[in-house]
């Protein structure tokens, strides 16, 4: 049933967010995604490293879109953090909460990508482009050079995806779980290289 939920949440937080953006209210899409965000984190066993989590995602999402903007192959009608020159330079707040959005199905409902880090770039690198595809379709994004934008989008989600795993991973403890109780020991020490 969790992963049900996430996954609808997920899908609703997207549509709000690129319709709103579409729309002139990417205020709203921000919203839905916070609603999302912490009904993720009321849900959650372990809330740190679930926030860390998102934060680490945000901060990425940030510098990968502000990337993609300034390239000027692609470009969002609202939601920008500043006016003036450099708003043009900074991926909106509405994407940068889709990344937090995305976050939250890490260790869930694309938990059972874990361990399959080729998969995981495959779906990616076709799936973040057709987000993005998406997005145009409904007005919440304007592809100005349309294969280099794709082209673009799909070296970052596939570069994006494994730093975002290996995140997830690390701040959930997996890896240090999977290790014999010995090395969990000297690894808690703080013996680890």
């Amino acid at each position: 049933m969790n992963l049900i939920i996430n996954f609808v949440a997920f899908q609703l937080g997207w549509f709000a967010c690129v319709i709103g953006a579409a729309n002139g209210l990417p205020w709203a899409g921000s919203l839905a995604v916070l609603a999302v965000v912490a009904l993720h984190l009321a849900r959650v066993r372990r809330l740190l490293p679930e926030l860390r989590l998102i934060g680490v995602a945000m901060a990425l999402g940030l510098l990968v879109d502000s990337l993609l903007l300034a390239t000027g192959w692609l470009s969002y009608p609202s939601g920008n953090w500043l006016s003036g020159p450099w708003g043009s330079y900074l991926a909106p707040y509405w994407i940068v909460a889709m990344w937090a959005l995305f976050a939250t199905t890490l260790n869930v409902s694309m938990g059972w990508l874990r361990g399959r880090p080729l998969l995981a770039v495959l779906m990616v690198a076709v799936g973040g482009p057709l987000s993005y595809l998406g997005g145009e379709k409904l007005g919440g994004i304007e592809l100005i050079a349309p294969v280099a934008a794709l082209s673009a989008l799909a070296v970052a989600w596939a570069v994006a995806m494994p730093l975002l795993m290996l995140a997830a991973e690390r701040l959930d403890g997996v890896r240090e779980r999977a290790l014999p109780e010995f090395v969990r020991r000297d690894w808690r020490v703080g013996n680890h290289a």
